[in-house]
């Protein structure tokens, strides 16, 4: 009796992991994204090894996301109508190489600024598909009701993948270098093609697609466009998660910058202070696992919002190492509140022939503002520091938050 009840409450937990898709390919995104936190690390260690110019480190991340912003209503059309699980195999194929490029050019001491810069690049171009694909996918995988279970624990893998990379990249490059993050990661890739190899997908899912590909493609990126604008529940939610991502996301930019320079760190401080952002995300990811029966709420994603500025802002206003990770904790707890809901009510409400459009309007809203956001951190830390940086953004956040619940409250009055 004891172990059945056990096992109702676990069903009931965690639902999205009784569909063998979903779990094939969680195992496999387990693997693959600690290696992939490891990376991002030791990218930013090595531009600020090589170049020493928060400026420059900008500058990286602003070409990786340029093709994600330039790119992604294009992206949403192929993804609505081809196959996700192929598309993914090709992608994730293209992510294990450009790692493995990267670690051969640190090992080999050839690697140059340029070099990153490119690499960024084409790393760009490749998740202006994979991005939306995956994002889409678990519905695929577990069905809408399940939805929000597999979101969260998608995000509680990546915010584990966030404790763990981070901390570990901190320990490799102090022992033996910068090389080992990129080498690990592009093995890492292995355990989701894998996983994908073992998909099977539902026949009536292939055969909705193939019904999607009649349209152009300036009509259907067209048509996905009209589809946001006229559902606030979509259309509000992208807004904010845009504002969000453009000016107080921009951690992998400002927390290496702040640990250098604000808490006179190194690589050791800076993966921890990432490490406490990703407790503090899994935490987070948790409580939205524990509470997904419920679904997505827009109060939640907006309190997310309020959090996530509050907090970071108040990183800036002190210089301890030991609140800066508390304060990075609750930073990443609001975000992950934030962005998961986020995720969640712009899938559940998309119909199935147009969730492949929304999201890559998610992508470009989450990731491909990223441009804009990284230049204007880099800009502002040149001037005034990471502080002032994570002050202004914090207040920035705030606005655009108080905003977008004004109007989400706004448009609920009207359609009454």
């Amino acid at each position: 009796m004891k172990i059945a009840t056990v096992n109702l409450g676990f069903r009931r937990t965690f639902p999205a992991l009784y569909h063998r898709n979903f779990r094939l390919f969680w195992c496999g995104q387990c693997v693959s994204l600690i290696g992939t936190w490891m990376q991002n690390i030791g990218q930013a260690w090595l531009v600020l090894k090589l170049t020493g110019s928060p400026m420059k480190l900008g500058m990286v991340t602003a070409v990786q996301y340029l093709p994600v912003m330039l790119l992604s209503f294009a992206a949403g059309p192929f993804v609505d109508r081809y196959p996700k699980r192929r598309m993914l195999l090709a992608t994730q194929t293209a992510l294990m190489i450009l790692a493995l490029v990267l670690a051969l050019l640190a090992w080999t001491g050839t690697v140059r600024y340029w070099n990153v810069l490119v690499l960024a690049l084409l790393l760009g171009l490749v998740n202006t598909l994979d991005v939306p694909t995956r994002q889409s996918f678990f519905i695929e995988l577990v069905g809408r009701d399940d939805l929000m279970n597999a979101i969260s624990l998608n995000s509680t893998v990546f915010n584990i993948a966030r404790i763990v990379g981070p901390a570990v990249a901190g320990l490799l490059i102090g022992a033996i270098g910068i090389a080992p993050c990129f080498l690990i990661n592009g093995i890492s890739f292995l355990a989701v093609l894998w996983a994908l190899s073992r998909i099977e997908m539902p026949s009536g899912i292939v055969a909705r697609r193939q019904e999607s590909r009649s349209d152009g493609l300036g009509r259907s990126i067209l048509e996905g466009v009209r589809y946001i604008r006229d559902r606030p529940v979509i259309l509000w939610p992208i807004v904010l998660v845009a504002m969000m991502s453009t000016f107080v996301i921009n951690f992998n930019i400002v927390i290496p910058i702040f640990a250098q320079r604000e808490l006179a760190g190194d690589a050791k401080e800076f993966g921890f202070l990432m490490t406490a952002m990703g407790i503090g995300s899994l935490v987070g990811a948790l409580a939205l696992t524990a509470r997904s029966a419920a679904g997505p709420k827009i109060s939640k994603l907006l309190l997310g919002a309020f959090g996530m500025s509050v907090f970071s802002m108040a990183v800036g206003f002190q210089h301890n190492f030991y609140v800066s990770c508390v304060l990075l904790a609750l930073t990443g707890f609001c975000t992950i509140t934030c962005t998961a809901q986020i995720n969640a009510t712009i899938q559940i409400n998309s119909e199935d022939r147009m969730r492949g459009r929304v999201m890559s309007v998610y992508a470009l809203a989450f990731g491909g503002v990223t441009p804009i956001g990284s230049l204007y951190a880099g800009r502002l830390m040149d001037s005034h520091g990471a502080s002032a940086c994570l002050v202004v953004s914090g207040l920035v956040g705030i606005v655009s938050a108080a905003t977008c619940a004004f109007m989400v409250v706004r448009s609920r009055r009207a359609a009454l």
